[in-house]
This record gives structure tokens, sequence and C-alpha cells, in this order.
């Protein structure tokens, strides 16, 4: 009976962690945080805290990082890829 339990706990977890994952949103510049290459910083994220501009959903390493970035999106924008293409994390 108690493997039972376990067994089927065990099968619940494992899916929700599937659910998950297919739920994980990829950004650009690698899930690193758009306001931290503006910044001249490589902070990788998963991407649980994103934003979607022009079309394109970008990733942020905190509420307070996106919501600085979202006061002038088009210079930060244009920040973030001058230093990511230079200096890919």
């Amino acid at each position: 009976m108690t493997r039972t339990i376990m067994m089927t706990a065990l099968a619940g977890a494992f899916s929700i962690g599937l659910a998950t994952a297919a739920l994980a949103v990829t950004g650009e510049f690698n899930n690193m945080c758009a306001e931290g290459l503006a910044l001249h910083k490589n902070i990788k994220t998963d991407c649980s805290i994103n934003s979607s501009f022009k079309g394109k959903t970008y990733c942020f390493g905190s509420e307070q990082a996106k919501a600085d970035f979202l006061k002038n999106p088009d210079a930060n924008l244009a920040k973030a890829e001058a230093y990511y293409s230079k200096h890919r994390g």
C-alpha cells in the first residue's frame, strides 16, 4: 500500500515537472537579462520574469530590472543589442 502511494506521488511530481518545463519561456539574448545587458552585465535568467516588446520576448533577472528596462525600451534594447553582440554570455 505504501509503495503504491509513493509511486503515485512520484509520478505526479514528475508530471508537474514536465508540465513546468513545457511552459518555460525562451527569450532573446539566450535568456540573458535584457536590462543587465543594457548595463553591460551578463546575468543569466530562467526567463520566468519576461516581457514582450516588438514581437520578441525578453528575459529579466528581477521585476525591478524589467521595470527599469520598460521605462525606455527602445534605448535599452539598443544598448543591450550592442553589448550582447560583442560580449555573448
